[in-house]
C-alpha cells in the first residue's frame, strides 16, 4: 500500500520561506518521479514542480520558477519543496504525488498540507 505523508506547511508572511517534505512508503521510491501540486480555495489543482527518479531533471511552473526548489533524498524516501519569497497567491493546500513510470499521470497522492501566506 502506497502512502505519502506531507509535512512542513504553516502560516508565514509574504517574503518568507517554508520547506515542505513528503515521505513515501510502500513503493521503490528511487524508481519513481515525484511531483508537487497545489489547490487554492475555489480553484483547480495546479502543477507546481516535478523531479525525476534520480533527481537529475526538474520542471517548474512559471509561477514558482526561481522561488521554489524541488529536491529528493532517495535514501530517506523523501521529496522536498523549498519555497522562498512566498507570496499571498501561493496560499493553497500542497500535495505530493507519485508519477507513473511510463506515462505522464500521477498515480498516488498525499493528504496535503496547508500553506498560508499573509500580506
Amino acid at each position: 500500500q502506497v502512502q505519502l505523508v506531507e509535512s512542513g506547511g504553516g502560516s508565514v508572511q509574504a517574503g518568507g520561506s517554508l520547506r515542505l517534505s513528503c515521505v513515501a512508503s510502500g513503493l521503490p521510491f528511487s524508481n519513481y518521479g515525484m511531483g508537487w501540486f497545489r489547490q487554492a480555495p475555489g480553484k483547480e489543482r495546479e502543477f507546481v514542480a516535478r523531479i525525476s527518479s534520480s533527481g537529475g531533471t526538474t520542471v517548474y511552473a512559471d509561477s514558482v520558477k526561481g522561488r521554489f526548489t524541488i529536491s529528493r533524498d532517495n535514501a530517506k524516501n523523501t521529496v522536498y519543496l523549498q519555497m522562498n519569497r512566498l507570496k499571498p497567491e501561493d496560499t493553497a493546500v500542497y500535495y505530493c504525488a507519485v508519477r507513473d513510470r511510463f506515462i505522464a499521470v500521477y498515480r498516488y497522492w498525499g493528504q496535503g498540507t496547508q500553506v498560508t501566506v499573509s500580506s
